[in-house]
């Protein structure tokens, strides 16, 4: 069981409860103020296994009705490549990673150009590239 205390999935070095766990939907929900910190939010949430999370940081546009996440894939850390716009101000913005994960066959990793959008103070995730 992961609590506040332990490290965030997402690679800052920081204590969860400090970094993405007070935008999960468990801790309070706060909007991540930036579109780096919704991905870094995203990215904890597949890592704990956060579907309401992660549906509820879909832009409602694109959002899927379902979300299956397999239990088996574990996540091993993530690296922002790249940040463009996104910022508390902006209205738009990108950002690039790479998610590296294991499954039963190896491991792999997800390389991906994010797309943001923030509406009413909120950033969703749109949609996104894999490469």
């Amino acid at each position: 069981m992961v609590t506040a205390a332990d490290r965030c999935p997402c690679g800052t070095g920081e204590q969860l409860g400090q970094c993405c766990g007070r935008y999960l939907s468990s801790g309070a929900a706060t909007p991540a103020p930036t579109a780096e910190a919704l991905m870094r939010s995203r990215y904890t949430a597949f890592a704990l296994g956060d579907r309401t999370h992660l549906l509820a940081t879909w832009h409602p546009d694109t959002r899927p009705v379902e979300l299956a996440l397999d239990p088996e894939q574990r996540w091993l850390h993530l690296r922002i490549d790249a940040v463009s716009g996104g910022g508390p101000f902006d209205t738009d913005g990108t950002v690039e990673f790479t998610a590296a994960y294991r499954i039963r066959r190896g491991r792999g990793e997800l390389r991906e150009l994010s797309r943001f959008a923030r509406e009413d103070g909120r950033w969703y995730y749109v949609d996104g590239d894999l490469s």
